[in-house]
């Protein structure tokens, strides 16, 4: 299954020269963790950074930083995994585990934000999907049982 299937479409931009409170605030009003920094270059929205919540924390309320007078291009995780739109779910879980990254976002073919997801997503569908192969064994236990009393 393709990744986009899974993915949040509904992903919160910025660009890197966003002062980093008006980050924290965006970030609280539309109720997310994470922020993709994008580059619009060419009409284009292509990732180039995240900002979490952690890295707001870490980086300028534990350093005592002024938030207005940073960026979120100067705090944002540069070396940032994206992953392609038709990725299957077990190699995003792969390269995700790889780079030690919890959020990735999903891209289209020309580069741009298509989504994003992150390792919450994944657990709730491998639980889902963990869920419906208990329901089949339980199932094939109770079809065994009515054909061999």
């Amino acid at each position: 299954m393709p990744i986009r299937e899974f993915s949040n479409r509904e992903v919160v931009v910025a660009p890197p020269t966003m002062p980093v409170l008006e980050a924290a605030k965006l970030m609280r009003e539309k109720h997310v963790g994470d922020i993709v920094i994008t580059d619009p270059s060419n009409g284009r929205s292509v990732p180039v950074g995240i900002v979490t919540d952690r890295d707001l924390v870490l980086e300028i309320l534990a350093q005592e930083v002024d938030p207005a007078r940073v960026t979120v291009g100067d705090i944002m995780t540069r070396d940032l995994l994206t992953i392609r739109q038709n990725e299957g779910v077990a190699r995003t879980i792969q390269l995700m585990r790889a780079k030690g990254t919890r959020r990735a976002p999903v891209v289209a073919r020309d580069g741009s934000v298509a989504g994003i997801v992150c390792v919450d997503d994944l657990l709730e569908l491998l639980a889902d999907e963990l869920g419906e192969l208990a329901k089949l064994v339980a199932r094939e236990q109770r079809v065994e049982t009515a054909m061999r009393p």
